[in-house]
């Protein structure tokens, strides 16, 4: 009898084992997972301290002993945000670097560029760090968001800030891509919502450094309010030509602009942007001790100042981590996906909202919030909501 349960043990281990064999990137005593950022695009500012992120969150497990026993190895490719360069790097990580998940990849035109090289492997899309609805839709069951869209978070906010202002006339300037568009094309709808049109659209193509052509149509539009399809340097352009010209509508952009980088760069001609938003920024001095410790924990080991984007690559790392606690030491795809569907991540330290999964609910949040750049820095004016 003795012997009959220790075969029937051992032949348990041998196929859990055996499975775990069988899933890429999973080993006995690591899980290999990847990430694409852009290092030396025009969003290096986003996906530099993203990449520390994801790195801080993998080095604080892998000091606790791991997930399962099995340390946590993050490979790391370089996009320039650009989505042809976005593909070689997903086949890099696929194919030769055997990951087994991809986490926290940035860039919405990239993401989509990557995502079937990825799933033709088998390897899910975790938490990327972009906001378009592309990352849940349609349905795919490798596919886990957890940002509002930029869709609804214009949705939501343009229309609310809109009258809050009084203002008569919107406009909107758009990176001419699918980020830009989703951005454009959620202001819109939120707009009609209540009434109004954009009296002028404008765009530029992704790289654009000049402005002033885009500013002079709005302007001439008559519009005191703009919504932006922006990102770092687009942000501080445009704003910068605005005030250069003397045009000051109420501007208002996505998460994807919710960075310090705005103030930093731009100065004190920031003041009075807004921009939708979930996590807060981590300033050193925060009034949150919580948050002023892990800022501060960041600045000691990367000895720079922690921006949103790396808690946005922490807080996906993180999420990742539960899930694979909670799969269970034999992980695969599969056991991972269970997992998920039944996942709840409480509101963190940072403010971002609670997230909910399931078999057919693949968006943690449709709920964000608005801050302002007041006095050189983001203040939260708002409170959270949802289309």
């Amino acid at each position: 009898m003795k012997r009959q349960l220790y075969v029937a043990a051992a032949l348990f281990v041998a196929s859990t084992w055996a499975s775990a064999q069988a899933t890429q990137g999973v080993t006995k005593d690591t899980i290999v997972l990847g990430t694409i950022q852009d290092l030396s695009g025009p969003v290096a500012g986003l996906g530099k301290p993203a990449r520390l992120g994801l790195q801080l969150r993998v080095d604080e497990i892998n000091e606790q002993g791991g997930i399962h026993g099995r340390k946590l190895v993050l490979k790391i490719e370089d996009s320039g945000y650009d989505p042809k360069r976005a593909v070689l790097a997903a086949q890099k990580l696929v194919n030769q670097d055997k990951i087994f998940m991809m986490v926290g990849h940035i860039g919405t035109a990239q993401n989509m560029a990557a995502m079937p090289v990825q799933f033709s492997k088998n390897v899910a899309n975790f938490f990327p760090l972009t906001a378009a609805r592309e990352m849940y839709e349609p349905p795919h069951p490798l596919k886990f968001a957890s940002l509002a869209t930029y869709y609804e978070q214009l949705q939501t906010h343009a229309p609310r800030l809109f009258k809050e202002k009084n203002a008569q006339k919107a406009c909107a300037i758009y990176q001419d891509d699918e980020y830009g568009l989703e951005v454009l094309r959620g202001g819109e709808a939120g707009l009609k919502s209540i009434g109004v049109e954009y009296a002028e659209k404008t765009s530029f193509k992704r790289g654009a450094t000049d402005f002033s052509s885009q500013v002079a149509k709005m302007k001439a539009a008559g519009c005191d309010f703009v919504v932006m399809g922006t990102i770092i340097r687009e942000t501080i352009g445009t704003i910068a030509e605005m005030r250069k010209s003397g045009y000051n509508p109420t501007a208002i952009g996505s998460a994807a602009s919710y960075t310090e980088m705005i103030h930093k760069l731009g100065g004190k001609a920031m003041d009075g942007y807004y921009a939708t938003m979930t996590a807060q920024q981590p300033y050193l001095d925060d009034e949150s001790q919580p948050i002023r410790f892990w800022a501060n924990k960041f600045k000691t080991k990367y000895n720079e100042d922690p921006s949103v984007l790396a808690v946005y690559g922490y807080n996906a790392m993180d999420a990742f981590i539960a899930a694979a606690q909670k799969a269970g030491p034999n992980l695969t795809v599969d056991s991972f996906t269970k997992a998920m569907d039944t996942m709840k991540i409480p509101m963190d330290i940072f403010g971002s909202p609670e997230q909910t999964f399931g078999p057919t609910k693949r968006l943690g949040s449709h709920l964000s919030r608005v801050s302002q750049i007041q006095d050189g820095r983001w203040k939260v004016v708002s409170d959270y909501a949802q289309p």
